[in-house]
């Protein structure tokens, strides 16, 4: 896994866009960050709610990691290795709903 794993998955949700965060490649939705590329190329950025960051913190911390920098934002540090590809996909697409409006999101849940 790595970070062109995470940007052909992104870009499979709906109106997902590559883009660049700091210099470094992201996947934004409406022109906001979903994702980023990390800066050691063993992870990602991952843009999630604030109670989502803990839990994963508290119950995954060999996949999941904050350095100092990110304490305290709505992002978590993801490890490419050990990631399953349906969880990457769930959590592209749980960071994709906090990014879209109501609208994409009703019309993502359609069938």
């Amino acid at each position: 896994m790595n970070w062109k794993s995470v940007e052909t998955t992104g870009l499979s949700l709906p109106a997902m866009q590559t883009g660049t965060s700091y210099g470094r490649p992201a996947l934004k939705l409406n022109g906001k960050l979903v994702a980023c590329a990390g800066r050691a190329d063993d992870h990602f950025v991952l843009m999630l709610d604030h109670d989502r960051v803990d839990f994963l913190l508290a119950f995954e911390p060999d996949q999941f990691f904050q350095t100092p920098h990110y304490v305290g934002w709505p992002c978590i540090l993801v490890r490419y290795a050990g990631l399953d590809p349906d969880d990457l996909h769930s959590l592209l697409s749980e960071a994709w709903e906090r990014r879209a409006t109501a609208k994409q999101r009703s019309a993502h849940m359609q069938p």
